[in-house]
């Protein structure tokens, strides 16, 4: 190792903030497609795509030069929602303009931005509060909306609460997918927040009855459903939105991670009148400086336009998501439960929707390990915060059949 990347490494040490004892400390000089490239010029497959958010894979040329012209016009300006800047307008526009529609429901087509999934989580409790005049807040256990001090109230593993309490009063949770607890939203609810696939649990599905039963629930109570898909919009479950897969239309949804095309944004978008309680009462119901940001709104539309044309025999990015988790599926299953074989039995469950998939094993531990030496061999994956015992895998949905048959060889082969 050259001494000034020795050097580098210890300033990372020393400066960067550390959430864990043991940083990958993977130093990339380069992102391109679905690979990162360290210093040494050796590459790694992007298995996870930054936690779902490269869904385009790293600097596809459109997101570039999107980019590159906005910035050649104008960057921050002043707080958004108070000026019409043409990125931002057009994004709107373009997201609500593919948002499902309801003839028994409001349309949603009014946008709040912000800065990532979990700005997009505050709000929504906010505004539901504001909106309905209620106080308590559902979610459901083992459900993952941020870190900050709201969204952590509504988070779902204790393990990760227990040490910064206290936190928001009345917030109450239930099991997701249980019919059962659907009784515990009531009229003193102000809103229900729910994953449509819940991620951080590793990847749990929830069928399109329960969902129905909860809109239905909500209706019967006045409370609102709101709709997490920061993991899950944009492609990653095969649908543009995860709540496609079960036609049910919520009172609001937040939208991330695979939003921006790797620039951070996220938003809220809900009905003009539920939206419009932040104009008063007090006026500037919230606030946010770089919310909106011109750049990012320019890489987000370019995104999602791209994800809407690139095609390959006929199918977009998006369709071709479920048909390449389901290969990855098939390469992995048909060798994971044979029970002949011991080395191929570690696998004990593939959950999977779109390239969204968690792959199950025994423990930690064997995973861990996996994980470990996948990393070593040049492919890069990890792991959820309430199923340790599960790998991720998220790629871009631009990587090719090859490249499953590949990783999935890799996957086996350290099992």
């Amino acid at each position: 190792m050259h001494q000034r990347d020795l050097f580098l490494r210890q300033l990372f040490l020393k400066h960067l903030a550390q959430t864990s004892d043991s940083p990958l400390m993977l130093e990339i000089e380069q992102a391109k497609g679905m690979y990162l490239y360290d210093i040494q010029g050796k590459k790694y497959m992007d298995l996870i795509a930054g936690i779902a958010v490269s869904n385009l894979g790293h600097c596809h040329p459109n997101i570039v030069k999107a980019i590159q012209t906005q910035v050649e016009k104008y960057m921050h300006v002043l707080v958004y929602g108070e000026m019409v800047h043409s990125p931002q307008v057009l994004l709107a526009q373009k997201i609500t303009e593919l948002l499902p529609t309801s003839t028994t429901y409001e349309p949603l087509e009014s946008v709040y931005f912000v800065n990532s999934g979990t700005e997009a989580i505050e709000v929504a409790m906010k505004l539901a509060k504001r909106y309905t005049g209620r106080q308590e807040i559902i979610s459901c256990f083992e459900a993952y909306h941020g870190s900050t001090q709201g969204a952590l109230s509504i988070g779902g593993g204790e393990h990760y609460k227990q040490n910064y309490r206290p936190l928001l009063p009345e917030t109450n949770q239930i099991w997701y997918g249980s019919f059962s607890d659907l009784e515990k939203i009531t009229k003193k609810t102000a809103c229900i927040i729910i994953e449509v696939v819940q991620g951080e649990s590793g990847v749990k599905i929830a069928c399109s009855n329960y969902f129905r039963a909860l809109r239905e629930r909500c209706d019967q109570v006045g409370a609102l459903l709101v709709f997490d898909e920061v993991q899950t919009g944009f492609g990653r479950t095969g649908k543009m939105f995860a709540m496609q897969h079960h036609d049910v239309l919520p009172d609001m949804v937040t939208f991330a991670k695979g939003l921006g095309g790797g620039l951070p944004i996220g938003a809220l978008v809900s009905t003009q009148k539920i939206m419009s309680v932040l104009k008063h009462n007090p006026i500037l119901g919230h606030i946010t400086t770089f919310g909106g940001n011109p750049v990012c709104c320019a890489s987000a539309l370019a995104n999602i336009n791209t994800l809407l044309e690139e095609n390959h025999k006929g199918e977009t990015l998006i369709t071709q998501a479920e048909e390449k988790g389901l290969l990855f599926k098939k390469y992995l299953s048909e060798n994971a439960f044979d029970t002949t074989s011991n080395k191929l039995s570690n696998i004990r469950d593939i959950r999977q929707i779109g390239l969204m998939m968690a792959i199950q094993f025994d423990n930690f531990a064997q995973m861990k390990g996996i994980i470990d030496r996948l990393i070593t061999k040049g492919f890069l994956t990890d792991w959820f915060l309430y199923c340790d015992n599960a790998m991720r895998l998220a790629p871009p949905l631009i990587i090719t059949e090859a490249e499953i048959k590949e990783a999935s060889e890799a996957i086996l082969e350290e099992m």
